[in-house]
């Protein structure tokens, strides 16, 4: 059913709870179910198993002030939205922007690695036409979906989610250097369960999104933890050298199955980097089609397709930046932004639940966290620390971005 303001198309209420656990899940379960093993043995040895569940209780923290942040809005926007209304239009623009430029670069990036994990079946597509060849079907084909109709972007997400969690192709791996550095190694395990910040900002397209995000959002981080727990678990037990090897997973993945784990471990690296590069393309259009909105930057990301029913050239646009830097190598430099550029949603998130919650404190069926303002508290701290443990280029990188942000922001439409 479609929804007019004016006669104007708008965005349409068609994704699922069940559909956003999906989303969600996927978001997740990506590139750091490859590192996470050997970094974390390298980190406490025997003991790591307890590293990545208390990684997964920290990213737990995180998880909750999103889940009762999004149990206040049903629009578009995450954490740019939660920003914006708690410190004004500036922090919330900032907060935005930033999360839009993790996503291409992460679409970038993950399009390299698909070429990459192709390449092990297929040689030729390591470089050359048939590395282009990956990438410009990988990025069109997700594209298209999501451009189609948001419901079948979430459609492809779910079927996705279900193959990375069904195939023990995910007991795969690719090149892990051993984590000496423990605030490095630490930053790594927490980071490993990133990527859930995403799933509300396309709540203007969840059926209901006030209860079904939190829900999601819930589920997704006990199925990961889970997850993540019983494959170090896995690792732990069949790897007498996890903490130096430099494809553990795939070891693993061998020792259970010899030679047919090569083409399993191929395909459900394929599914799962598909997965991530297909919320990417999902998810981060809806940051910049809620800023524009807003009236920040060219109208035209805001307007929706009389048909779909979807920001298209909210969709495309970022879609084929990320297509020419994933082809010209030079989306390095703008990788580096992904770190800091994800820890100011998290901060930005958090800092703004401690007035959202006592503004929304009457708000029926909202979402009520334990010990009141002691969970933001405490997210707001984990990421802080974070901060302080990131490299000075990460650092630079990230106060560059924020500088042309800025710039950006004094362009806002009338």
């Amino acid at each position: 059913m479609s929804q007019t303001t004016d006669n104007a198309p708008t965005l349409i209420r068609a994704v699922s709870r069940w559909q956003i656990v999906g989303l969600s899940i996927n978001d997740v379960i990506g590139s750091g179910i490859y590192l996470l093993p050997a970094a974390a043995a390298a980190l406490l040895g025997p003991a790591s198993l307890w590293a990545v569940l208390l990684a997964g209780l920290a990213a737990s923290l995180l998880v909750l002030c999103y889940a009762q942040a999004a149990s206040y809005f049903d629009q578009a926007g995450g954490a740019y939205l939660y920003t914006r209304e708690a410190f004004g239009d500036f922090i919330g623009f900032e907060v935005g922007w930033m999360a839009w430029l993790t996503r291409i670069a992460s679409i970038a990036a993950l399009a390299n690695g698909l070429a990459l994990a192709m390449s092990a079946l297929w040689p030729a597509a390591a470089h050359g036409p048939a590395h282009t060849a990956v990438i410009v079907l990988g990025i069109g084909a997700v594209t298209w979906v999501n451009v189609v109709g948001v419901k079948s972007g979430a459609q492809m997400a779910v079927v996705l989610t279900l193959a990375k969690l069904a195939d023990w192709g995910n007991l795969s791996g690719s090149t892990v250097p051993v984590r000496a550095n423990l605030t490095e190694a630490a930053l790594l395990l927490l980071f490993a369960y990133a990527g859930f910040e995403n799933t509300p900002a396309a709540a203007a397209e969840y059926e209901n999104p006030k209860r079904d995000v939190p829900f999601a959002m819930l589920t997704m981080i006990a199925v990961v933890t889970l997850t993540y727990v019983a494959i170090q678990a896995v690792a732990l037990g069949t790897l007498p050298n996890l903490a130096t090897s430099t494809a553990p997973l795939a070891e693993a993945a061998g020792r259970f199955a010899g030679p047919a784990a090569v083409l399993l471990l191929t395909l459900g690296a394929v599914v799962s980097i598909l997965g991530n590069i297909g919320n990417s393309v999902l998810m981060g259009p809806r940051y910049l089609y809620a800023l524009a909105v807003d009236g920040y930057g060219p109208a035209l990301f805001a307007r929706v397709h009389p048909r779909w029913h979807t920001p298209v050239a909210a969709i495309v646009v970022p879609a084929a930046i990320a297509l020419a830097l994933a082809l010209s190598g030079d989306f390095v430099q703008l990788a580096l932004l992904s770190v800091v550029a994800r820890l100011a949603t998290y901060i930005g998130t958090a800092a703004s639940l401690l007035v959202l919650q006592k503004r929304y404190a009457d708000k029926p069926g909202a979402l009520v966290l334990p010990g009141g303002r002691l969970i933001p508290l405490l997210a707001l701290a984990v990421s802080l620390v974070l901060l302080l443990a990131t490299t000075t280029a990460n650092l630079l990188a990230g106060a560059a971005a924020i500088g042309v942000g800025a710039v950006v922001y004094r362009l806002r439409r009338r």
